[in-house]
């Protein structure tokens, strides 16, 4: 076995370890945790793939940034987890079939002499002024340009359904109509009016000593 199998299947072992802990994790926190050290190693497997640029972005936009937020919410909300976690026995021996079923598949696939595996080579060594990250631009940029502009509209779509459905039943948050604000004049907002100077009451007092003093 090579030094990369090796690897290969000591990554594999623990992030199967910190998918099941994601879900059998009684404390959120630590569950989110695991799901951290899931990201890591996914991130492990990008790197023997020669994928240095997806690897990084994993541990930067998942981890430093997705899975951050997520330990927030848990931490600043207050969850009841037991009502949470009310019907996780009761749905385990459904889920643990369907479970089973997708593992009985992945490796029928896997094992199937049409999938031949042991047929693949090894990639060649990659020139040492390669970059990845130049090359999957280009990629992104040229070749499939529409996939990825359409990813990004779907991206859009779901950001604003996802605060209408949040706003729609809410009738104590503050709106604002912006084709309304537009037309607001100055007039509208601002009135100038004149009103006679009064002396201050410090002033007041001072006359009245003075007038005291002098009589």
């Amino acid at each position: 076995m090579s030094f990369q199998a090796f690897v290969f299947y000591v990554l594999s072992a623990i992030l199967l370890f910190a998918g099941v802990r994601v879900i059998t994790a009684k404390n959120p926190v630590h569950a989110a945790l695991f799901l951290v050290l899931a990201f890591f190693t996914a991130s492990g497997h990008w790197l023997l793939l020669q994928s240095e640029f997806l690897a990084i972005s994993l541990v930067l936009v998942y981890v430093g940034a997705v899975m951050v937020l997520f330990l927030f919410v848990v931490m600043m909300l207050d969850i009841d987890f037991e009502q949470l976690r009310e019907g996780f026995w009761r749905n385990l021996p459904v889920a643990g079939t369907v479970a089973a079923i997708m593992v009985a598949e992945m490796v029928l696939i896997l094992t199937s002499p049409e999938s031949n595996l042991n047929g693949f080579k090894e990639p060649a060594a990659l020139a040492a002024d390669y970059s990845n990250v130049k090359d999957l631009g280009r990629q992104i940029y040229t070749t499939y340009l529409y996939p990825f502009e359409l990813a990004a509209v779907l991206l859009l779509l779901a950001i604003v359904a996802a605060i209408a459905l949040t706003m729609r039943k809410r009738k104590d948050t503050k709106w604002v109509d912006p084709a309304e604000q537009v037309k607001v004049r100055r007039n509208d907002r601002v009135r100038m009016i004149q009103m006679a100077a009064e002396p201050r009451v410090e002033d007041r007092g001072g006359d009245t000593n003075n007038d005291n003093a002098a009589a």
